[in-house]
């Protein structure tokens, strides 16, 4: 039995028609190896890898690929692997996500090639090779497919039938074409996903103005019109109020012949997001659900982990995994939600590729969206997506003016963010300057969202502040009365021995209720991860606290003028079930603030040294008194 393999041109040197027996090998400038593996369909597979003799030339391999199939086995049997993989990567696309995804590759040594009309597109200077040309024209995306070993997108809005075709001649696509064409039509979007029991706000198409108008009687005002292609950053949604502006609406949007469809207003208080990564092997991971805040329907800024309860987390990812579950294809993909105010979680829509949303997984993350995507396609084990820090805020540089001015802005600004500490800038050297436009990203990780969110506000600041001086404390020290200072101050020296930011307040259970309750339930979302309690006679303090924060309180029992401060130990260490506060002896406020080092310190390793150090230091310390002691005799050293 013979195999025919077309002729193709590689880096210069042209393979003609090669008919040869099968298991024969070709041998010139060009080494072609033929095999036959079997597979669920049971069709023969056909592999040519390229090798040339001079050492600046690049390596090129044209695989085809089936379902089920383990890349990684069939590189180790048939080709020569250095490194994690021989597959060429292509990408439609070579903006921010395409540059990104090199940068990621970079570190792998996986070789992507990019493919986009622009000669300065962001991913031309990294990428391991550029090919000028349209993303969605068929012929040329054809053409550079025959240069690939995985095709993959960084941009939805491509040819999807291009796609269908190159998958029945054998091209591995991934994520699916089938995939694309669903996600690139957002009506048929929304109509895939509720045949997949999605929860959606209503939606439906409207063809003429008469549609539009149902659709207004059915659902309501505001009304959300949409187009149902090339809609992204806010482009493609027009908002009609009433009746009356449904026309202007729809002729903002390009009349009725772009295909529009209409949603019902979803009264969302915050709007997530969750990236969802899928192997080859259909395992599935996400990422921590992340709150997105929009600027003129463009993502401003991204905050993560989301502030939202654990309900609403679970709510959140249980629906993206379950929508990434009903496509096709390996990849990244992120899902946009909307959170509404009776406690809803609504799918918005999805893209199959890496996303804004996931920006801070860079630096945040374990394992880099990016780098994900790259692992997915090319058939690597998924890697960890959990936060290697406890938050992250990633801030979007958006063009505030045309031209050189709007460059000068946004160099001020990423020099401001160099003073941050756990700030990270991304700038994409694109070279047109436009208001609006997404020049680049800064990522802030700290210890608490509101940390970073302190830092970003300072860097946000008109007046240029320092932003270092933007430190945001980690513990809180209440107290009941004044009276408790004396006392207090004791876990506040230890907190300074150590440098630990923290804030001293007087709260009252008993005759500042009010502010007692807002000071507990603002102390998480401020960046307090440790609270300790000061409290004499009832000591409710440190028991309401507790109740009103999921962070960790120490109690200090305070002697008062009766009862030696017994009455306060007792009632803390008295709390009802679920109310949990740990406490320390009477007056003791050293303790309660080495044990509130000692709590941060498990997720902060310099800390934890520190207090090794403190413990080596103290015991230092008892036995050069004691050396001392029996050097000198009792009398000698009482009476130095």
């Amino acid at each position: 039995m013979l195999h025919l393999h077309q002729s193709i041109v590689l880096s210069g040197h042209r393979i003609t028609h090669f008919v040869l027996p099968r298991g024969a090998t070709a041998v010139a400038d060009t080494t072609v190896r033929f095999s036959m593996e079997n597979s669920a369909c049971c069709k023969e597979k056909l592999f040519a890898s390229h090798s040339m003799h001079t050492p600046s030339s690049r390596s090129l391999a044209c695989l085809a690929s089936s379902e089920g199939h383990d890349p990684l086995t069939r590189l180790k049997d048939d080709l020569p692997v250095h490194g994690l993989s021989e597959k060429i990567v292509g990408v439609l696309g070579g903006g921010q996500l395409g540059r990104m995804l090199c940068q990621a590759a970079s570190e792998m040594a996986v070789k992507v090639i990019v493919l986009d009309p622009l000669e300065s597109c962001p991913a031309s200077a990294i990428a391991y090779d550029h090919v000028v040309g349209s993303f969605d024209d068929s012929a040329t995306v054809e053409e550079f497919a025959k240069r690939c070993g995985i095709l993959t997108v960084e941009i939805e809005h491509v040819d999807a039938a291009s796609l269908e075709k190159l998958e029945q001649h054998g091209v591995d696509c991934q994520p699916k074409a089938s995939t694309i064409r669903i996600i690139q039509d957002k009506y048929l979007q929304k109509v895939h996903f509720s045949r997949h029991g999605i929860p959606l706000p209503e939606f439906m198409q409207i063809d003429d103005l008469e549609g539009a108008k149902r659709a207004g009687d059915l659902f309501g005002y505001p009304l959300m019109v949409k187009s149902k292609r090339l809609a992204y950053d806010g482009r493609g949604n027009a908002v009609a109020k009433t009746a009356e502006e449904l026309s202007s609406a729809v002729a903002a949007l390009g009349g009725f012949e772009r295909g529009l469809y209409v949603e019902k207003w979803a009264p969302f208080v915050k709007e997530l997001a969750v990236i969802v990564a899928r192997g080859r092997d259909n395992s599935v991971l996400c990422y921590p659900v992340v709150e997105t805040i929009h600027k003129e329907n463009i993502c401003h800024i991204v905050k993560a982990p989301a502030s939202i309860p654990w309900k609403i987390g679970k709510q959140a990812t249980d629906i993206a995994h379950k929508a990434v579950c009903s496509l096709e294809g390996a990849g990244v993909f992120a899902v946009e939600l909307f959170l509404t105010r009776d406690g809803q979680v609504l799918l918005n829509e999805v893209a199959p590729r890496p996303h804004n949303s996931g920006h801070h997984t860079i630096e945040s993350c374990y394992t880099s969206q990016f780098e994900q995507h790259l692992r997915a396609v090319i058939g690597l084990p998924l890697g960890d997506p959990s936060m290697k820090t406890p938050a992250a805020i990633m801030y979007n540089i958006l063009g505030e003016e045309e031209g050189e001015q709007g460059f000068r802005l946004a160099n001020r600004l990423m020099g401001r963010a160099l003073n941050i500490k756990g700030a990270a800038i991304h700038w994409y050297d694109k070279p047109e300057m436009r208001k609006q436009r997404k020049m680049g990203h800064i990522t802030i990780v700290g210890s608490s969202l509101g940390t970073v969110e302190a830092q970003l506000n300072a860097l946000l600041s008109e007046e240029g502040r320092d932003c270092q001086s933007a430190v945001q404390p980690r513990v809180g020290i209440i107290m009941g009365s004044d009276s408790d200072l004396p006392v207090m101050k004791d876990a506040a020296r230890i907190l300074d021995a150590f440098d630990v930011p923290y804030e001293v307040r007087i709260v009252s259970a008993h005759r500042t209720p009010d502010v007692m309750f807002r000071y507990a339930s603002s102390a998480q979302e401020r960046g307090i991860q440790v609270i300790i309690a000061g409290a004499g006679g009832a000591a409710h303090l440190p028991g309401m606290v507790a109740s009103l924060t999921p962070l960790p309180v120490i109690g200090v029992p305070v002697r008062a003028s009766v009862l030696d401060g017994l009455d306060s130990l007792l009632s803390i260490v008295q709390m009802p079930r679920g109310v949990p506060v740990a406490t320390v002896a009477v007056n003791n406020a050293t303790n309660a603030g080495l044990l509130a080092v000692r709590m941060l310190g498990v997720g902060d390793p310099d800390l934890l040294a520190r207090m090794s150090q403190y413990q080596e230091d103290t015991k230092e310390d008892v036995l050069t008194k004691a050396e001392k002691l029996q050097r000198e005799g009792w009398e000698s050293y009482l009476n130095p």
